[in-house]
């Protein structure tokens, strides 16, 4: 933290002013300078380790503010406490995070020899662990399988110092290459005990605010701890996946069957949606059927939207694409109807973009691994809600709901049956907007979502053009220009090859069924030649910007 450099900066601030005396020296002590400046460079590197960590070890400041800043307190349902709790866990975080950049930085130090630094950053990441461990020790009751760790730990990093300090006084070759592979080891080893130490203290964390969830009754302390998980989840998988193997999704789902606990519905959701990022929070939510509660909360016309919305969150994050395991997708089938019936009924009444959003990555999700949900949401009219949406700036006002969108009628435009439905509605003219789709900032996010709208705009297009009034109606909107447009102008596809490939295929549907709605120069290089031709011509110009 800020006290342990602050300290660091102080054992360092005694340098300079030794070094101004010995330069000061009269001419009759010049024979001593040498071995001063000697001892002055090596004192840079042998710091006091003992000294240096029961100094880190002891707050600066008044018993309030040490109170304040103890690692870790006992879960406590008053406000203050939980406020305390919150920080702690983000502490712990942050040293870890402190020791693990200092074993970073002594691993490329010592690839390139320098052993000054290798000593100096082994120094610093003891002094680190050393308090890290103290005042853990001091504040909690550190587990039995946590305590080996902590022994073994510190000894290798004492270890670590000692074998460090050796490498300053040789100029030995052979021996500081034998010494490079040990510290590289034992470096290694130290890496390792420290990560299964952190894993078992963040563990022990979050089992307490588990158990402060599972046993509580007040809607504030409950609520307080859900937080707590909830900000733990945004620090990576690595976490979420120790949360979700000591039971948080379990607890979570046991307050959102309890009906007293419906204010907390949204809130428990949410961190579920996020620990379901890892395959462990997955199996967690399919062993307590966690699918037929979220059809519960999504088909229950006396749950808040945002309870609901959540709830699609959480559908929208287990049906990803990127999951490796699909098992828990049996168990989803049978709930299947209910969930796409409530999702886009959903989408038509949300009352702001992120639950509309929300809900449409859930079902566009659920289009990719069940063509019987897109059969679903073709009888409930899902088109014509759908493009209904995309007139409505409330609901439908970033790239990313119109890829949610378009992702949707790319899934339903393999049915037959879709095609008169986007002629009733005016979807030609809403792809040919999708097609011009253009980012309203440098974000590279937004900007790869308004590429992967185009695309999808380009393929559904494509498909629906079998019907010939499709093809048609897309002829007389000037959907050609477009489509040459981008298969032509880098600039206007985000030089994206995989919208120019799309936009391709789209041409030559269209021209299949209308040969005269595409030029004779067009032809010849867009349509004639094999699509691999097309796209290697048409990804090798360069605009002219004369």
């Amino acid at each position: 933290g800020k006290d342990d450099e602050a300290l660091f900066r102080i054992n360092q601030r005694r340098l300079p002013s030794a070094r101004r005396s010995a330069q000061s020296t009269s001419p009759r002590s010049t024979l001593h300078v040498d071995s001063v400046q000697r001892w002055m460079a090596d004192l840079r590197h042998m710091t006091e380790v003992e000294c240096m960590c029961v100094l880190q070890a002891k707050p600066i400041g008044v018993e309030e503010d040490a109170q304040q800043g103890e690692l870790i307190v006992a879960a406590a349902g008053v406000a203050a406490g939980d406020h305390v709790a919150r920080n702690n866990l983000q502490t712990l975080l942050r040293r870890a995070l402190v020791v693990s950049t200092e074993l970073g930085k002594m691993f490329q130090r010592l690839e390139k020899g320098r052993w000054q630094r290798v000593h100096s950053t082994a120094v610093r990441a003891n002094c680190h662990v050393r308090s890290l461990v103290h005042e853990y020790s001091a504040a909690r009751a550190t587990p039995p399988e946590m305590q080996k760790y902590e022994k073994s730990l510190l000894d290798k990093c004492l270890e670590l110092t000692n074998i460090t300090e050796r490498c300053l006084h040789t100029d030995d070759e052979f021996f500081l290459k034998s010494m490079r592979e040990a510290i590289h080891e034992i470096l290694t080893d130290v890496s390792d005990s420290f990560s299964n130490m952190i894993d078992m203290a963040l563990a022990n964390e979050i089992r307490l605010l588990i158990k402060q969830i599972d046993s509580s009754d007040s809607v504030h302390t409950i609520g307080s701890a859900i937080s707590n998980l909830l900000s733990l989840t945004q620090d990576g998988p690595q976490l979420c996946s120790i949360i979700a193997k000591e039971g948080a999704v379990v607890v979570l789902f046991k307050i959102c069957r309890q009906d007293r606990f419906r204010d907390l519905y949204a809130h428990a959701l949410r961190t579920v949606a996020s620990i379901c990022c890892v395959e462990e929070g997955i199996e967690q939510l399919d062993k307590v059927d966690g699918i037929l509660c979220l059809a519960d909360i999504l088909t229950d016309d006396g749950s808040a939207e945002a309870a609901r919305a959540e709830a699609a969150a959480v559908v929208a994050q287990i049906t990803s694409p990127h999951h490796a395991s699909t098992q828990h997708l049996a168990s989803f089938l049978e709930s299947m109807h209910d969930i796409v019936t409530a999702l886009i009924k959903l989408c038509e009444s949300a009352s702001c973009g992120e639950v509309f959003l929300l809900a449409s990555a859930a079902l566009a999700n659920i289009t990719f691994f069940d063509s019987m949900a897109c059969e679903i949401l073709l009888q409930l009219s899902a088109i014509h809600i759908l493009l209904q949406a995309c007139r409505d700036r409330q609901r439908v006002d970033t790239p990313y709901s119109k890829d949610q969108v378009v992702t949707i009628l790319a899934n339903l435009s393999v049915l037959e049956q879709c095609a008169p439905e986007v002629l009733q509605d005016q979807g030609n003219l809403r792809l040919l907007l999708l097609l011009g789709e253009k980012p309203t900032s440098p974000s590279p996010s937004e900007g790869a979502a308004c590429e992967r709208v185009q695309q999808k705009a380009a393929v559904t297009l494509a498909r629906l053009s079998r019907d010939p009034d499709v093809a048609q109606t897309a002829i007389q909107l000037k959907a050609v220009p477009r489509l040459i447009e981008l298969c032509r102008s880098p600039t206007e596809r985000n030089n994206s090859d995989s919208v120019l490939v799309a936009c391709l295929a789209a041409l030559r549907r269209l021209a299949a069924g209308c040969p005269d709605s595409i030029e004779a120069a067009d032809h010849q290089q867009l349509i004639k030649p094999r699509l691999v031709d097309s796209f290697l011509l048409c990804s090798n110009m360069e605009e002219s910007f004369v």
